[in-house]
């Protein structure tokens, strides 16, 4: 019974973990670009009372084993990567990835971001920045007296100044992925970083090589499904509830054992 305590707390440490992710996945169903997380978890050890296979006599053997589970850990707070619903915008500067890749984003310490977040601005440069400033890589600036702005599907950036109406180009978007994107480090401000996991960033131009198409004048929002983390939401609370009654269940035992004496 002892022995059900320490499980059980297993499971409601979990469970609160669980329910900590699916609460940031609510809370970012409206941020563009977010890519929801889910929780992994893995069984603990056994305590082994009997293996299977032992001789239960010189010509037989023990079908099946005796082993006591002793709870359950978190291993991983896991990315998933699917496209989030595209919403236009009707601004220029605005853009979405159709398929694989990430926009790059150079950092003011000199490192390199990845986001999938295409509401991009102007800086007081004309750079195309993030909301938070940090500029596109390779940059792209927009002369002062540009009149319309267009990109198309393979990156390419065009605009038209003063009094002419022949579009000139100005700079191509390059996007970068990841063989592995599950592990990029979440860096908060919709940025990931590369890591050993993820492996070396891998660019190219939009639409070759496995890389999405930029769209102009769209956002990709949240993947983030409500009615699918409420579901998530309420199995979780439940089974935080489960394993509080299995605390409080082990408890009335021994205190069943405690009055015996009695």
């Amino acid at each position: 019974m002892i022995r059900t305590f320490w499980v059980a707390a297993t499971g409601m440490g979990a469970q609160q973990l669980n329910l900590d992710v699916i609460a940031n996945n609510l809370a970012n169903v409206n941020t563009v670009g977010f890519k929801k997380g889910r929780a992994d978890f893995e069984d603990l050890l056994y305590q082994e009372k009997r293996l299977p296979g032992a001789s239960s006599s010189p010509e037989t053997q023990i079908p099946t084993g005796f082993q006591i589970g002793l709870g359950v850990r978190p291993v991983a707070t896991e990315k998933i990567f699917t496209e989030g619903n595209m919403e236009q915008t009707g601004n220029a500067l605005d853009m979405a990835i159709e398929g694989d890749g990430f926009f790059k984003i150079l950092l003011p310490n000199g490192e390199f971001a990845y986001t999938r977040n295409g509401s991009f601005k102007l800086d007081r440069d004309g750079r195309l920045v993030t909301p938070n400033g940090y500029p596109m890589d390779p940059e792209i600036s927009i002369p002062e007296d540009t009149r319309s702005i267009t990109i198309s599907a393979d990156g390419i950036v065009s605009i038209t100044q003063g009094d002419s109406d022949i579009p000139t180009e100005i700079g191509n978007i390059e996007l970068a992925k990841f063989i592995n994107p599950g592990g990029l480090r979440p860096a908060g401000q919709n940025l990931f970083l590369a890591t050993e996991a993820s492996g070396d960033e891998i660019t190219g131009v939009p639409g070759e090589d496995g890389l999405g198409h930029v769209s102009q004048n769209f956002l990709e929002m949240s993947n983030v499904n409500v009615v699918e983390e409420m579901v998530k939401m309420i199995i979780s609370q439940r089974a935080y509830e489960m394993n509080s009654k299995a605390i409080q269940s082990a408890d009335e035992m021994i205190q069943t054992v405690n009055r015996l004496k009695r």
